[in-house]
Formats: structure tokens, sequence, C-alpha cells
């Protein structure tokens, strides 16, 4: 194949393309060659402009030569180049810009980058989802994929530009919860759990927050879901324990004679469901590539729900450095990936100790309390605290869960109390905060 280029009617260099694909250019203008077919049209409604010269013939096949269509004379890598120097005669002469380039990634990058050359809206990409470029369709018979893919060609917007028109199928459903806590008090605030929220559980140290975080989980895979739980503090077998303990309701690791088949009816249950995954960190722990992992247990395994126990060791493990920024980047990295993947994720945060009265006495919970950052309070949907004074024998084994922030609907207060039993290891809800009648 011949492509002859020329500027002002005469012919400045010829690109010659051979059957296996490689091409030379000849002639004196072929270092700063423009729009291959350019020199045909001088002005209209729409032009199309292709990677190749056999996509731009391909494409002014099919519609007959109705639309000026043109080609770039080096394809992708020298796309914006080129238009950079063709901007004056297109942005002059044309009201619409179709880039129709290669529907690979090399392709579409320069076809986003060359939009952005161009005035909002002026610039629209063009692509067909079964076919590599024009030619391709139009050797299979499919010259209609052609028409289809220059006629809903859409405007180039910058990422996350959305035109509120388009938003209908978004909007249609109703908001819902995708899952339920396992205390109706709790369920009362918060309207249960969503995907693409954070929410983050603190209490000071031994409060119980990793039993109630195994509860939640527990309770939702009981319900069919997969669940990601990420426990910095423990062994993979002290929380697998914990799981068989309460499909058991009774502390299975305090046992030291129970048999094996009883152990193996708990664990089907629970760890042998395949509903529940774990991640072993010891010896490996690596911040950095926690994302990599969540995204594998999203995506490769069907994982919705994510348990994140706790924040404070996970920032240790990512470096020496100042430990409100690192979580602050922290949290600015898991708001984007579960905004990313569409699940839900459940956080343990400590809470720095407050001036008078101790956590672990019984003292009230804040969101000025959040170790490290305010990122933790601002990046998470809802925040719950759990308040419990473990010196008060009449009240040592009753926790009160008290929502600090809740983004989906300003409800906040005291949920519920949740009663430890040591026979059973179990937390049971008590009393909700509307059975109290008390005002949130």
């Amino acid at each position: 194949m011949v492509a002859p280029f020329f500027v002002n009617n005469k012919l400045v260099a010829q690109k010659l393309r051979f059957q296996d694909k490689t091409f030379v250019i000849l002639g004196e203008g072929r270092k700063e060659l423009g729009l291959w077919g350019k020199h045909l049209w001088t002005t209209g409604k729409k032009i199309v402009i292709t990677e190749g010269e056999l996509d731009c013939l391909s494409v002014a096949q099919v519609q007959s030569c109705k639309w000026p269509t043109v080609s770039l004379p080096n394809g992708a890598p020298s796309a914006r180049k080129v238009l950079e120097r063709e901007m004056e005669w297109l942005d002059t002469n044309f009201e619409e810009i179709i880039l129709f380039f290669d529907n690979d990634e090399p392709g579409q990058k320069a076809a986003t980058d060359c939009a952005q050359l161009f005035s909002p809206g002026k610039a629209k990409i063009a692509r067909m989802s079964q076919y590599k470029d024009a030619n391709e369709a139009l050797m299979a018979g499919q010259g209609a994929d052609i028409i289809n893919a220059i006629w809903k060609a859409t405007p180039y917007r910058p990422d996350g530009i959305i035109n509120a028109e388009d938003t209908w199928e978004l909007v249609k459903t109703p908001y819902h919860h995708d899952a339920l806590y396992p205390w109706q008090g709790v369920n009362d605030i918060t309207s249960g759990a969503r995907l693409g929220e954070i929410v983050t559980l603190c209490a000071g140290s031994g409060i119980g927050k990793s039993q109630i975080c195994r509860e939640i989980s527990y309770h939702w895979m009981n319900e069919g879901k997969k669940i990601g739980y990420i426990a910095l503090e423990e062994s993979v077998k002290r929380t697998a324990y914990g799981f068989m303990s309460l499909a058991a309701s009774r502390p299975l690791h305090l046992e030291e004679n129970i048999v094996e088949e009883e152990l193996n009816v708990y664990w089907t249950n629970t760890c042998g469901s395949g509903n529940l995954f774990l991640y072993d960190h010891w010896g490996s722990l690596d911040g950095s590539s926690l994302g990599n992992k969540i995204r594998y247990l999203a995506r490769g395994c069907g994982v919705q729900w994510f348990v994140l126990d706790h924040v404070s060791i996970l920032v240790s493990g990512i470096g020496d450095g100042d430990e409100r920024r690192m979580i602050d980047n922290l949290m600015t990295n898991l708001r984007s990936l579960v905004e990313e993947l569409n699940v839900g994720m459940l956080l343990v945060s400590h809470l720095k100790r407050p001036e008078g009265r101790t956590h672990e006495e019984g003292g009230r919970t804040t969101l000025g309390q959040l170790r490290g950052s305010a990122a933790i309070g601002q990046l998470s949907d809802i925040v719950i605290g759990v308040e419990r004074d473990q010196q008060d024998d009449s009240a040592k084994d009753v926790s009160t869960v008290r929502v600090l922030k809740n983004r989906f609907s300003g409800d906040t207060g005291v949920a519920c109390d949740l009663r430890y039993s040591h026979e059973t290891g179990r937390m049971t809800e008590e009393v909700s905060v509307f059975e109290r009648g008390e005002e949130v």
C-alpha cells in the first residue's frame, strides 16, 4: 500500500506499507507529516480521525465518504504531537472531533490524551467492543459496527466528572442495607451496613473490639456472605478458634481435652464453609501490599466484606515515620479501595488515653479520641465507640455501644448494651436505645 501525503496540493511524502505491516516513509516532508487525507477536506460538522490509513479507508467506505475522515501518520505514539500541529485546522473547520483509535491500551490512552487538547465537549471517543479497529470490523463484514461506534461516540470528560443526566440507572434503586448487624440497637441507628462504606470500631485496650468484630463477621458468614478477616494482633490459629468458639457457643481455646471429631464440626461450620478468608501476616507484615491482597480477595474470591484489626499495628508495619501522616495516607488509600471495589470494611482503631476517667474504667468515647489522625474519623462513614468498666464487678461484662458518627442518616448516640458470657463466649444484646427511651 502506498499512502501519499500532500501539503497545498503538493506531494511531500509517501508512506509505503508492506505485507508484514512494516513501513517506510519517503520524501522531504516525512519528518513532520500531518494528517493523511487532510487535503481532501475543507470543513464539515464532524471529522473522524483513525490511527492508520486502512482504518481511514474503511470508515470512508462504510459511510460513503459523507464525513471527512483522516488518519494519523505514525499511529498512536505520535498522536498528540500530530494533533497539536493540526489544532488550528481542526478547531476552526469542524464542530466535532471523533477520535476512532484502536481498541487497545495504547490506542485508548492516546485517544484520552488527545481529547484533552480540545475545548470541553468537542472531542468524542469512538469505541468498538468486539473489534480492534475499523478495518478488522469491515473485513468481518460488520460495517454497521463502525457506523454505530461513530454515532455513539461519547464526549471526553476527565475521570470523575459525571453529567447528572447520566445518573438515572444509579439512582432509580433506593438506598438499602446490604447487611444487618447482629444487634437490633445498632441497626436502629445505623440502618445496617452498606457496601462502599468504612465503619470504624474504636475502644480502649481490652474492651472487646476483636470479639465484636468476630460476632459481626460470624453473623454475616451465616447469611452466606464472604468475609476477608485481617487480624494483625493474633495468629491464624487463634482467629480460627475464635470463630469456632462462636459456633460452639463456648470458648474452645480454653479447653485442653476437646476431641478432634467435635472440633471438626465447629471448623466445618466456620473456617470450612468457604466464606472466611484469613491473612497469615506473621513475619511478613507489609502495609504497602495490603491493597493488592484486598483486591485479590474481592476480585478473585468474591469477598465483599473486610475486617481490618487494627490500624495502629498496620501503620507500624509500614515503617518508621510520622504516625499521623502515615495514618492519613492509609485512610486515604483504604477509602479509595473501598470505593473502587465496592466492598464494605470494618476497621478497628485504638483511642488516645483521655484525661480523667479512662476507657478501661468506662470513660465515654468521643471522635476526638481517635488515635493519631483526624483522617480516621473524617474518612469513615460510621464510627462506633465501645465503653466498659473492667474494674466494676457488677458491670465488667457489659459493654455500651455508642454510635459517634453516622454519615448515612445523621443519627448518633447509645445503640445498645452487650453482655459477655464467660460460659458461652458470646456477646448478647441487652437493651436498645429506643427501648430505653433515651434521645439520640
